[in-house]
């Protein structure tokens, strides 16, 4: 399986103790196989570090998950199994992980389910309506911890990208988002790579990386006018 990781720096060799352990699945190195979220990430980072995007991609073998070497967790879907193992390990207030798998795969709790998480812990909404609050508003979306030294046998380094066109064309609609609708960096960082453009940015298909900033910047404007009526 294809899989990416998005960053602001290339990775030349993963240390798993540079990784936040406050995570969904607690400290440990995340890739995901859906492209656009790595390069969402990325880019994301990119801006907050005042630097670049890079996108890492890996080859992992999935016969990790087959017999006992290793200690793997899979989560299908947003469940209540998945909610109390996220809430564990974002809760975690020790220096180490709360589990022993090698290896977790599931669904991401973005920043929007994150900021849901307390309203379900303060017994404001029920575990069963939260999860199918979540199947309903969230897209797909995937990853992959790996949170074991043993675990990173199973993942094979195949290239890095750095596309300094695209990120020339994100860094000038973002700005011009910021003047011309009066957003926040965040808000317009949000909506930039969450708009079809972006989408059609990104898929080398259309070849919308072949265009100028503005022809770029004039596409997103008529889907956000055409979003607004």
């Amino acid at each position: 399986m294809k899989v990416y990781h998005g960053s602001y720096i290339e990775i030349d060799e993963i240390d798993l103790t540079k990784g936040e352990l406050n995570r969904d699945f607690g400290r440990g190195f995340y890739v995901t196989n859906i492209y656009e979220q790595a390069d969402f990430w990325a880019k994301r980072k990119g801006k907050k570090q005042k630097t670049g995007a890079i996108i890492t991609e890996y080859t992992f073998l999935e016969s990790a998950f087959i017999g006992d070497y290793l200690k793997t967790l899979r989560f299908k879907d947003y469940s209540e199994d998945w909610l109390d193992f996220v809430v564990l390990n974002r809760q975690n207030d020790t220096d180490r992980n709360l589990h022993d798998y090698d290896i977790v795969e599931g669904p991401v709790a973005d920043d929007d389910i994150a900021a849901r998480i307390p309203f379900y812990l303060g017994g404001n909404i029920s575990r069963y309506n939260f999860i199918e609050e979540l199947k309903f508003k969230h897209s797909v979306s995937h990853q992959i911890a790996f949170c074991t030294q043993k675990s990173l046998q199973m993942l094979k380094k195949t290239f890095c990208k750095a596309d300094l066109n695209e990120m020339a064309i994100d860094d000038a609609v973002v700005q011009s988002l910021i003047v011309d609708f009066e957003m926040t960096e965040f808000q317009a960082i949000d909506t930039y790579f969450n708009s079809k453009t972006y989408s059609l940015l990104i898929d080398e298909k259309t070849q919308y990386y072949e265009k100028s900033w503005l022809e770029v910047y004039e596409i997103l404007k008529n889907e956000l006018k055409l979003s607004n009526r």
